[in-house]
């Protein structure tokens, strides 16, 4: 077995980029007709299918809708916030639609990932858990990194 990388967290894969839209019908349809990437699943999230949202260190409610495809190795997310405040939301006023983070960095402990990374100096964003299916966070390394990385935990 190898040595540690001495790293704050070790990340063994990362496999999606996350660009915020405003319409995410639109966007995919400029996708596949450009690039013709697709086909696309699309999913809308709400309060129901969530719990436990916190955004920059205070509970809310919001949705979003998000639509999936794979390209390569790579799965490419589209992310149109719908209501509520949300981390999506804030980028689309600051920013206008691009590319919002790099993704699925798979973690056994959210929470405990999200308290080590933050002894280190980076902020939570925003987080919350998929009803019995774990749970997502954001943490803000735009600075450091140029993106945010999202990190999930997967219940099976």
């Amino acid at each position: 077995m190898g040595e540690s990388s001495g790293a704050i967290i070790e990340v063994s894969n990362l496999n999606q980029v996350g660009i915020v839209v405003r319409n995410i019908e639109e966007s995919i349809e400029r996708y596949q007709n450009v690039f013709g990437i697709g086909p696309w699943n699309v999913i809308g999230i709400d309060a129901s299918s969530m719990s436990d949202i916190i955004y920059r260190g205070k509970p809310v409610s919001n949705g979003f809708k998000v639509a999936l495809t794979t390209v390569g190795p790579m799965q490419l997310e589209l992310v149109q916030p719908v209501e509520g405040e949300s981390i999506w939301s804030d980028f689309l006023e600051e920013h206008g639609e691009g590319l919002h983070h790099l993704g699925q960095v798979i973690v056994d402990n959210l929470d405990e990932a999200i308290e080590v990374l933050e002894k280190e100096g980076f902020s939570c964003l925003q987080s919350g858990h998929f009803r019995g299916s774990g749970g997502y966070a954001y943490i803000d390394t735009t600075e450091t990194h140029g993106a945010m990385i999202e990190f999930l935990q997967i219940h099976k």
